[in-house]
């Protein structure tokens, strides 16, 4: 009998287990090739290919939502994000909801430099990787109007750039861990340093090398410890001399399967982004999410208290910082800013034109 309990509780807890796991529609993958793709530069791709992921009903309401630099729309198909926003009476949930998580151009599984051309493919940058998502939507998908367009880190600062390049397209948009305005100071000095130690390394041989340069892996893990993790989190994992050495010793280790051009074209896409001319032109509403703690927009600058005035109805929600939090990386856990973007989008009236 005690035999049978056992086994009946161990069946239960995969019961729930499975329950758990499949809280939401299970994710779909497709693909949309952009053809004669025309990049800023005035280069011209005969085909880009554009990876995706949705989960849901493509007859419900459209959300799209964008990944950070070397991300993927997969990648946030993990329990911190999805597992938190799309199962039923969460605030993206996806019985309600249709998502979309695109591979931005350069990244994932779409169209990037190792797939062949290296070094020689079109210098792209953030105005031709919302070109590409929105022909995807458009084109591919074939969608007219979006409930909501969000975006975390560099998906934040293509929300913003979706937000006055497409006024109207979309009721909502909430752009997290980013900034209204140019990367410069900091952010932009360590972005330029990392890329400069990849390309000043010999092995790099101006992109068409035959293994991996060995700067790159240092240049990740500098960049990843220097711009992200949280001050308060960062020095409780590492409250010694040996055990910070230990955590870097990790990050040097952990397996890193980046390609070099991909990382060099993937931090250097965002050397003209500025959306701050055009933010009087924005019409959706606006909810910027950042965290206190966050290393590449740091609060005290002042930045988006100044430049959210600019927009007619737009606000902040800036995360407290914590032992808990993670810096820049702090948006990226859902349960942190969940329950703002529910009340927001309940308080968002949909436009008259939105529809498929």
């Amino acid at each position: 009998m005690r035999t049978a309990r056992l086994f009946l509780g161990c069946l239960m807890a995969c019961v729930t287990t499975l329950a758990v796991a499949a809280d939401y529609p299970a994710p779909k993958e497709g693909a949309y090739i952009a053809r004669d793709f025309r990049f800023s530069s005035g280069e011209v791709l005969p085909e880009v290919k554009l990876h995706y992921t949705t989960i849901g009903d493509a007859k419900n309401e459209p959300v799209l939502i964008l990944h950070g630099t070397a991300g993927s729309g997969t990648g946030m198909v993990s329990p911190g994000f999805a597992g938190e926003l799309f199962g039923p009476g969460q605030p993206l949930d996806a019985t309600k909801y249709f998502i979309i998580l695109p591979d931005a151009l350069g990244a994932g599984k779409s169209s990037k430099p190792s797939d062949g051309l290296r070094a020689k493919f079109p210098r792209y940058n953030y105005d031709d990787m919302v070109l590409a998502h929105y022909r995807l939507v458009t084109e591919g998908l074939g969608i007219k109007h979006l409930r909501l367009v969000l975006g975390n880190s560099m998906g934040g600062m293509h929300a913003w750039t979706w937000a006055t390049a497409y006024p109207g397209f979309m009721d909502a948009v909430v752009p997290m861990a980013s900034q209204p305005s140019a990367v410069a100071g900091r952010n932009w000095i360590l972005r330029r340093l990392i890329i400069d130690s990849v390309r000043n390394d010999p092995a790099w041989n101006n992109g068409n090398y035959t293994a991996q340069p060995p700067a790159l892996k240092t240049a990740n893990a500098f960049y990843a410890l220097a711009t992200n993790g949280g001050n308060q989190a960062l020095h409780k994992a590492a409250a010694t001399r040996e055990k910070a050495d230990q955590l870097l010793d990790k990050r040097l280790n952990d397996p890193f399967t980046a390609d070099a051009n991909d990382f060099m074209y993937q931090w250097d896409s965002s050397r003209d982004y500025d959306p701050a001319a055009k933010l009087e032109t924005i019409t959706a509403a606006v909810l910027a999410i950042n965290s206190a703690d966050d290393e590449r927009n740091p609060p005290e600058l002042g930045i988006m208290e100044r430049e959210l005035k600019r927009i007619k109805n737009a606000r902040l929600y800036l995360i407290p910082a914590s032992p808990d939090t993670a810096g820049h990386g702090t948006t990226g856990q859902a349960k942190f800013w969940k329950a703002q973007l529910q009340e927001f989008l309940a308080n968002v009236p949909r436009a008259a034109q939105a529809g498929r």
